[in-house]
């Protein structure tokens, strides 16, 4: 019963509280008993408060006995990521540069959205350092894995988040997606996550990255998406990059269909290199857009140029971390950051001026497809999950993660949300991803779309609901 607790939906959870079927304080143990049976495996967290969740399990209990539940997501278990201030825990960032007697005196925005609405805070996951990358290892906290093969990685940099995501050790989990990492991971371990419009979610302190970067849910359902982004939308005072408040609520977009919508449907961007099996597996969830009455178009694309602008805004955010270090910090670092790094400090002004100029064009593109279309369709990743521990596949004569990551960069860039959807397997049981990416704004018809083909097609986790 433990295990089924564990792998129920957030938005089950907060029916069976009302109903009286079941208790915040079941949920947070039975999330609790999940992380003693998977983390030992997996490396998801980083820190741990089961004594915080227990005590913040019995408030929620009262409240709910009461009638007085806090808000929408009260007495659900819930991870942050490792990136994120949480008040009285420490915020590492995966990196021994931090501060090992650090705990942060104040929530995040976001994080303190969450609270008020009465989550459960589980502890904090695992990221690579200052979330760099798109895998999951650190010098700090070591090689997190993958649910459905421990021996691959569950790509990154939210792969924390992920694997508690995929075997019920929290039913929220929050991720950053600076560069894909929120995609890559929901791709590599067959859960659901949606990177939302830049500045739907406020961020303090401002990441690294600057304005490529992302917080948005990952769930094992559409429904819980939508209802984790309703409690941490909207603009804040800390944060002078979030948008307006539109009064969306998120949780309506889920129900939403996709007949009529006009669909396009790109299978490279005009330059990737897809493995044929993972083709394969997103075109016949393509063509489910069709069984769903959408309108669905394949059209050609040429974003080649979006891997160098990306990596003159992301490397040069890395450059800036490095300068702030001492000398005995930097030996401390990733070597592989480290090389980013100094790889960053080479690039010019009129380099990342140029990078701009291309940055407002490929915004540009996006917003001219967009007009004409009200979603595009892409694999979420070119292949499933390799080994763990490496920053690019064995064998692949790649050297950074970027290579491998062709689907993701590109809109952090033009700022759109994008989701990544689970949509089938390999012969070696290994998730593939399908992304839906919208216009600037447009959340509604990203949720509408991923909730119609999990509808369609519900997703499996890797632990039995």
């Amino acid at each position: 019963m433990s295990r089924e607790i564990a792998m129920m939906s957030a938005t089950d959870l907060i029916r069976a509280y009302a109903a009286g079927t079941l208790s915040p304080v079941e949920a947070t143990e039975a999330a609790l008993a999940a992380i003693e049976r998977h983390n030992p495996q997996l490396n998801a967290f980083v820190h741990i408060d089961a004594d915080g969740a227990r005590k913040a399990a019995k408030d929620s209990e009262a409240r709910w006995r009461n009638g007085r539940p806090a808000g929408l997501v009260d007495g659900v278990p819930t991870t942050i990521k490792d990136l994120a201030d949480v008040k009285g825990l420490p915020t590492r960032r995966g990196s021994k540069t931090t501060d090992s007697g650090y705990t942060a005196p104040e929530d995040a925005p976001f994080v303190a959205r969450l609270r008020e609405h009465g989550a459960i805070f589980l502890g904090k996951t695992a990221t690579p350092e200052i979330g760099w990358k798109g895998v999951t290892d650190s010098p700090l906290t070591g090689i997190t894995r993958n649910p459905w093969n421990p021996e691959k990685t569950p790509g990154g940099s939210s792969g924390g988040a992920a694997a508690c995501t995929a075997t019920g050790m929290g039913a929220l989990n929050q991720g950053t997606d600076g560069g894909g990492s929120i995609r890559i991971p929901a791709a590599y371990t067959g859960i659901y996550g949606i990177k939302p419009t830049f500045g739907r979610v406020p961020q303090y302190p401002a990441s690294a990255m600057g304005t490529v970067s992302h917080v948005g849910p990952m769930t094992r359902t559409v429904a819980d998406a939508a209802l984790m982004l309703s409690v941490m939308s909207g603009p804040h005072v800390a944060d002078w990059y979030t948008a307006p408040d539109d009064g969306s609520d998120f949780r309506r977009f889920s129900t939403m269909s996709v007949r009529g919508m006009r669909i396009a449907f790109s299978p490279d961007l005009g330059f990737a290199r897809v493995d044929p099996e993972i083709a394969g597996l997103v075109a016949a969830a393509v063509r489910r857009f069709t069984e769903l009455g959408a309108h669905v178009e394949q059209v050609e694309l040429d974003l080649a140029s979006s891997a160098e602008t990306f990596r003159a805004h992301w490397f040069t955010g890395a450059a800036n971390v490095y300068r702030a270090l001492t000398p005995a910090q930097r030996e401390l670092l990733d070597p592989g950051l480290a090389e980013v790094c100094l790889e960053g400090l080479e690039i010019t002004l009129p380099d990342y001026q140029d990078a701009i100029r291309r940055r407002e064009k490929l915004g540009y593109d996006m917003n001219q497809l967009l007009d004409s279309h009200d979603l595009l369709l892409t694999p979420a990743m070119p292949t499933a999950a390799f080994d763990a521990g490496l920053e690019v596949p064995p064998g692949s004569g790649m050297r950074r993660w970027t290579e491998w990551t062709p689907f993701s960069y590109a809109f952090n860039l033009t700022q759109q949300p994008a989701a990544s959807v689970p949509c089938g397997f390999t012969a070696a049981g290994l998730p593939a991803g399908l992304q839906i990416v919208g216009a600037k704004y447009r959340e509604d018809k990203v949720l509408a779309a991923s909730a119609a083909y999990e509808a369609l097609c519900p997703f499996k986790m890797p632990i039995p609901d």
